[in-house]
């Protein structure tokens, strides 16, 4: 197996892969919470840790991805009210149009989609081992963590202990102990439709105690690697990490890797900020082979500006790969390559798969995918097989897939294009053409007629 390097958040080092069961990986993000349909920021972890799990498994491993859904959190209750219907509703409604959406992106899915709606069991058991320790307590039906119980906090984010305001605001202040402890359960409250019993009272659990319950239910404790977006370092993943090192004695994870925000007018994309941009409505617009090839443009590390200059030049990217694909099918050769020429590409595909084991540098792989691409191009001979290979592990295989017949409407006027230029109206050639253009569709002149690509 090649030796895989990733940046891990706690060190800030790159760390070697070393897999707490030789063979096999596995990988926990966080999902999103489930109060309105998702966006293109919420899309960019699905698609980070669906194509590193593609990739691990090109290198031998076997991988257990396991992506939540958190159907039980504060925004549901607030969502749900706002718009009178009941919260375990709109939560359901929420995860059917998020796994539609995701389905959309044509990357399959995870092998684990846990609901905290469904880990009722083993959270209580957390938390209940978590007040057994010490390390948490109960108190007018709400239950917290205390903070400074864990002499490791702030380890995973950097944060000195009095610096770490948990952003809960007021609510439940007067039922803490320290106003840096944070909320394991909640009691119920007025007005809240969807709650559970528990030994501390009906109520539901706080957000951070999900996620280390269903990670740890699928994958144990000491797992291979933790991912999410950067914007839940602070205070999820920190208390996650927390919670886990104090009710079982060992890290929940050995890597945690975060990817960075997608920014649009140079802000994070979030449903506060009210610059957001719909992933439904961005596939319907662009498609889902230009939305994945945007998403791995950048580094998963880095913020990724989003707009339509950048959308555009992804769209770009995705047609000259699929034009490549179409001149490497398999056929006659104009060349036969030699030794040389095979070394030159297979360097290229080899620099593709090393720059993905430093750190899964997705553009650093795709300008080697392209500096394979104009090799092959030149050279006229192989490379259809090593070209599937390398699209798939980027979830963009279907650009090898054979062209779609051109509708019965756009041949026609296909057909009177090739007409008014035989009669040398080439304005009116340019009109139609552009009207094909508009419908999808490019069209081309070749011995003997034309022929139709779709863009």
């Amino acid at each position: 197996m090649r030796e895989i390097y990733l940046e891990d958040t706690r060190s800030g080092l790159l760390q070697p892969l070393k897999p707490r069961d030789p063979g096999r990986v596995g990988i926990y993000a966080c999902g999103p919470t489930v109060y309105s349909r998702i966006h293109v920021g919420n899309a960019r972890p699905f698609v980070v840790f669906s194509l590193l799990k593609r990739f691990l498994e090109h290198e031998g491993y076997e991988v257990s991805l396991v992506i939540n859904v958190t159907d039980v959190n504060d925004k549901i209750y607030d969502a749900a009210r706002a718009q009178g219907c009941a919260s375990a509703e709109l939560a359901a409604e929420m995860t059917v149009l998020y796994k539609a959406d995701t389905d959309a992106l044509g990357l399959g899915r995870p092998d684990h989609e846990p609901l905290a709606s469904e880990t009722m069991g083993p959270i209580v058991e957390y938390i209940q081992t978590l007040i057994e320790r010490g390390n948490a307590y109960s108190m007018g039906g709400d239950v917290h963590f205390r903070v400074r119980s864990d002499p490791d906090y702030g380890s995973l984010s950097h944060r000195q202990l009095d610096n770490t305001d948990q952003g809960e605001g007021v609510e439940g202040s007067d039922r803490k102990e320290d106003p840096l402890d944070f909320a394991l359960w909640k009691a119920r409250k007025e007005g809240e439709d969807t709650y559970w019993a528990s030994p501390w009272g009906d109520g539901r659990p706080g957000w951070h105690i999900e996620c280390s319950a269903m990670a740890e239910e699928l994958l144990g404790v000491g797992f291979d690697i933790h991912g999410g977006g950067s914007d839940l370092l602070f205070p999820h993943h920190e208390n996650e990490a927390a919670q886990t090192r104090s009710a079982r004695g060992e890290e929940l994870a050995r890597i945690w890797m975060h990817n960075g925000m997608i920014q649009s007018t140079g802000e994070k994309m979030a449903k506060s900020v009210g610059n957001i941009a719909p992933l439904h409505e961005v596939l319907a617009e662009y498609g889902s082979e230009t939305v994945v090839m945007y998403l791995i443009s950048g580094h998963y590390r880095q913020p990724l500006a989003f707009g339509e200059e950048e959308l555009a030049q992804a769209h770009t990217n995705v047609k000259r790969i699929r034009e490549l694909g179409r001149e490497l099918r398999p056929g006659p050769t104009t060349t036969k390559p030699g030794a040389d020429d095979d070394d030159r590409l297979d360097s290229f595909r080899d620099a593709f798969f090393k720059a993905l084991a430093g750190d899964f540098n997705t553009p650093l792989a795709l300008a080697n995918l392209y500096e394979w691409a104009r090799a092959a191009r030149f050279l006229k001979a192989k490379g259809d097989q090593d070209l599937a290979e390398m699209l798939n592990v980027l979830g963009l295989e279907s650009l090898l897939s054979p062209d779609e017949e051109a509708p019965e409407n756009v041949r026609g006027l296909a057909e009177e294009r090739m007409t008014v230029r035989s009669l040398r109206d080439f304005a009116a050639a340019d009109r139609l053409r552009d009207e094909i253009a508009a419908m999808g569709w490019e069209v081309r002149d070749v011995a003997g007629g034309f022929e139709l690509l779709p863009l």
